[in-house]
């Protein structure tokens, strides 16, 4: 359809045409051109007097190679101005489908799916900038769903708790999906650490205990003396396991009083109980296929601080030796994490600018996400190199935009005052600015020109998952005894030896303020007592027992060993039949005389059947893998009835069979 005619001043960059037929500001026209054929253009202001004027900028053509390139000739005088075709539109500013590609929603005013491509996102870091209320935690939501989708780790950092919606389906815009051809899902594979004792469905985020001087130092609030950092180091010089813990009782022995300032915060710092030597194993937040969130909500912004640090800094060192997969991280509310220096330092901004800067290199994508770009790190934010923009009003906000943005138009910074809610801007992706309208989210809402350096990068990101993914690398529990000193410790021959991978759970419990880790196989639910020789023990199960059967055995727990009619004596009731069933159920054990408790169950002090390993991530060859046969619920109630359960780690438990 033919839109109007070119007149007036032309140049390569922009030009004017009279509107002839109805015509809209941002509409996609294509002109024709002597030379380069077809030219992709873009209205970016309409002017009425007498008549309507449309003022456009030209954005380019396609060359041989696929590339947008600019033209160097302007176009004739009454060029005709004609409306874009969607093919056209997509061919020239590579809204393709790719493979690694994030459907984030629909170019504004037309039906043109905009398919982001995942490699430039993750490997180049993203902002999302708008207003509070504008929509930045939902288009964040939108992306992080494309992430998941392709089971690229991925770590947030959610200070309000917004992002447990993952896990729930968004029934409420069922409708809406379906004009997508989407439709409501959510995912399971989201595990959420943080605050357990106020919110008992977050798993307890416990960090590692074992600190460098460096780190002490840093954590440690306020700017200390050179004094004071005289007798800390003194402290931590001749220390094997630094500590606080260790630490303090060595800055106890010293006379100086000036080391009470630096005790009671050390002791503030060890009474936040987050750092531990049973700490959160690193290889279990960064996994393949699975979305890691940290819940801060309900943490003071002192000890968040203290968290994203030492996560950060923790993770990017064990990725730099590529102990973990490559993973993305996204960091809502970044201005308070790493705000622009004039406005102080927090305790992760350092670690939050060196991911930044040099985070892509190692494979770790950064998406920072804030409602005040001005006070947000201008180092941080200007290696983002993909941003995506909703409303923003604050004149200091659109300051930074314009000033940290590649790309943007005045046109462009002007409508980011007036784009409605649901819209973006999105730059750094393709070629131009690209105003998208966000397609609505799969799970519930919680919050209501490139270079060939980069380009092998990109490569490399993916590359680097798949690498990881091809490891198989498994969560397990290994024995102490390994095939050699199996084959040096037979006094027969062994033919061969082979690798049984069990599911299991490490389950943290708690008995009388002792708390100890129980490894539960998942084939028969059984308590592993002797993880070398494999030895087991039953839990019984109580709830299927009577309060009478119950009560016999809570007293021959006492007796130990003994005669029938000692019991009998010792209980209220005639319970000859009970002590019967109790041995049928092989719950009590009768030779000659003598009854006692069977040696197959546990009955108390589930802490003297503790296991000590550690679950590590390891790549491992094995014979056979056992598939879990019982529920995990079943032996929660179970264990629940004996002692309080704090935490839970599915892993798999390796057991060699000797095969003679």
């Amino acid at each position: 359809m033919i839109l109007g005619k070119i007149f007036g001043r032309i140049t390569t960059t922009e030009f004017k045409f009279l509107v002839e037929k109805e015509t809209k500001k941002f509409e996609f026209v294509q002109v024709m051109h002597k030379v380069y054929e077809w030219v992709l253009c873009q209205v970016i202001e309409i002017e009425r007097t007498d008549k309507d004027i449309a003022n456009c900028i030209v954005i380019g053509y396609k060359d041989d190679k696929g590339r947008i390139k600019p033209i160097r000739i302007p176009f004739e005088q009454n060029a005709e101005v004609i409306k874009a075709e969607d093919e056209f539109i997509k061919s020239v500013i590579k809204l393709e489908d790719c493979e690694k590609g994030a459907f984030i929603g629909r170019l504004d005013g037309k039906n043109i799916d905009v398919i982001l491509d995942l490699k430039k996102l993750l490997t180049k870091h993203i902002a999302i900038l708008a207003k509070s209320g504008a929509g930045k935690s939902y288009t964040s939501g939108v992306l992080i769903e494309e992430i998941i989708d392709k089971k690229v780790p991925l770590l947030i950092i959610d200070p309000h708790g917004e992002y447990s919606s993952l896990k729930s389906p968004n029934i409420e815009e069922k409708e809406i999906l379906s004009k997508y051809d989407l439709k409501p899902l959510g995912f399971t594979n989201i595990h959420e650490y943080g605050d357990s004792k106020s919110n008992p469905e977050l798993r307890p985020l416990k960090l590692n205990n074992n600190l460098s001087p460096v780190e002490i130092t840093h954590l440690i609030p306020g700017k200390l003396t050179n004094t004071q950092l005289g007798l800390l180091y003194s402290a931590v010089k001749h220390l094997d396991v630094i500590n606080f813990t260790n630490v303090l009782f060595e800055l106890e022995k010293e006379e100086n009083n000036t080391k009470w300032t630096i005790i009671n915060n050390l002791e503030y710092l060890n009474n936040l109980d987050i750092f531990t030597e049973s700490y959160l194993p690193y290889n279990e937040i960064i996994q393949l296929g699975k979305c890691t969130i940290i819940n801060l909500k309900g943490i003071s912004p002192d000890v968040q601080e203290i968290i994203v640090y030492k996560l950060m800094k923790d993770l990017f060192e064990l990725r730099k030796k590529e102990k973990i997969p490559p993973f993305f991280c996204v960091v809502e509310e970044a201005h308070n994490y790493c705000p622009e220096r004039s406005f102080g330092e927090t305790r992760c901004s350092k670690i939050l600018r060196t991911v930044a800067s040099e985070g892509r290199k190692f494979g770790l994508g950064l998406c920072i996400i804030s409602q005040r770009p001005a006070r947000v790190d201008k180092s941080v934010l200007s290696q983002c190199t993909t941003q995506i923009i909703l409303k923003v009003t604050n004149p200091s906000d659109l300051k930074s935009i314009a000033n940290s943005v590649e790309g943007i138009t005045n046109e462009s910074e002007n409508e980011i005052k007036n784009l409605p809610i649901g819209t973006a801007l999105i730059t750094g992706v393709v070629d131009m600015p690209l105003f998208v309208n966000i397609r609505p989210r799969k799970t519930k809402h919680g919050g209501h020109a490139v270079n060939i350096l980069e380009q092998r990068d990109e490569e490399k990101f993916f590359e680097k998952v798949q690498e990881f993914n091809e490891k198989e690398l498994l969560p397990v529990i290994m024995p102490k005894i390994t095939k050699k000193d199996l084959k040096i410790m037979s006094d027969r021959e062994i033919k061969g030896i082979e690798t049984t991978l069990i599911p299991g759970y490490l389950i943290l419990c708690s008995e009388k303020r002792n708390e100890f880790n129980l490894l539960i196989e998942m084939i028969n639910g059984d308590v592993i007592i002797d993880l070398d020789n494999f030895k087991t023990k039953k839990l019984p199960s109580l709830e299927n027992l009577s309060s009478d059967e119950i009560r016999v055995l809570h007293t021959a727990f006492k007796f130990k060993n003994f005669e029938e009619e000692d019991l009998i004596k010792k209980l209220s009731f005639n319970a000859g039949n009970i002590i019967e069933g109790l041995i049928k159920k092989k719950l009590l054990v009768k030779t000659g005389n003598k009854i006692s408790l069977s040696d197959e169950y546990i009955f108390s002090h589930l802490s003297n059947n503790a296991c000590f390993e550690k679950i590590q991530f390891v790549e491992i060859n094995y014979n056979n893998r056992l598939n879990r046969k019982i529920s995990i619920d079943r032996i929660k109630e179970n264990i629940s009835k004996f002692c309080t359960i704090k935490d839970m780690r599915e892993c798999y438990i390796l057991r060699y069979d000797i095969v003679y």
